[in-house]
């Protein structure tokens, strides 16, 4: 009878641990899977904090392109709502909405310039106002463009380009690199310096960047003449709305009486100025 008593407490001894070994791995297995969770929460949690930050990084920046181009109105906030963005409209905008922008700078500053709108135009015709007779003054212009409806303010826009000093800066610093159209506004000095040259040609084909982030064009010049046409000739090229500058020169008088003049210039250009689009990839965690 006691050997079975005993018998029947080992049994459910055994049983007890059997139980205990059972709830502690259930609770083991809660465990890990808790904090297998935890951690893939934790990294997703990581991971969309980072996102969030590069996208409010890259919708500040285009904010603050946006702004300070003059394309829309400065955003009421720090950033342009998409309902802001949607009603923005370009032609629709006053330059008194817009001021310190890019746009604002060139259309009032720059195109009142003095020097650069004395200037002659190309096509007069154009420019001359219907009511005076007379060119468009710059005030002109500008009421003009202020006063337009949102549907002829493209059309306003247009002609303060043509007519006002605004005209003159593709000419001074064009946006490519054009050997033909530099060697005619050199063959135009040279006509109306009384020289008419044999032969015209740029010089090396490469282009070069100077300290100024200007790309330069090189040209091989000669003036075989009279000093007073050789003279005539610098002053012109002086004037020239158009920078060349002289960078080896070679002046000689000749047994005719010729001042001979040999000199390599470089005339400038700029690149077209663009907004680069950048991409930024946001990663987990390695190369997953």
């Amino acid at each position: 009878m006691a050997k079975e008593v005993a018998i029947s407490k080992r049994l459910k001894i055994t049983k007890a641990q059997q139980n205990m070994l059972f709830a502690v791995l259930i609770a083991s297995i809660v465990l890990g899977a808790a904090l297998s969770i935890s951690i893939n929460l934790i990294k997703r949690i990581s991971f969309n904090k980072d996102v969030i930050v590069e996208k409010d990084k890259a919708i500040s920046e285009y904010s603050r392109v946006i702004s300070g181009v003059g394309v829309c109105k400065k955003p009421k906030g720090p950033i342009y709502t998409e309902e802001e963005l949607k009603k923005c409209n370009p032609d629709s905008i006053t330059l008194s909405e817009i001021p310190g922008t890019l746009r604002a700078n060139i259309l009032q500053d720059l195109a009142a310039n003095p020097a650069l709108t004395s200037v002659l135009k190309e096509d007069e015709d154009s420019c001359i106002n219907s009511s005076t007779g007379k060119n468009y003054t710059y005030d002109e212009l500008r009421e003009l463009y202020l006063a337009s409806s949102e549907e002829n303010r493209a059309s306003a826009s247009d002609l303060l380009k043509a007519c006002s000093a605004l005209r003159v800066i593709p000419d001074a610093l064009p946006s490519f690199r054009n050997e033909e159209a530099l060697l005619s506004s050199l063959n135009m000095i040279f006509d109306i310096s009384g020289w008419t040259p044999e032969s015209l040609m740029p010089g090396d084909s490469g282009a070069q960047k100077n300290e100024d982030g200007l790309l330069s064009i090189g040209m091989n010049l000669t003036v075989e003449s009279g000093g007073d046409v050789t003279m005539e000739v610098l002053d012109n090229i002086e004037r020239s709305i158009r920078t060349f500058d002289l960078n080896n020169v070679n002046v000689e008088w000749a047994e005719n009486g010729y001042l001979n003049l040999s000199a390599r210039a470089s005339a400038y250009y700029v690149e077209p100025s663009t907004i680069i689009e950048t991409r930024k990839t946001i990663r987990a965690g390695g190369n997953k």
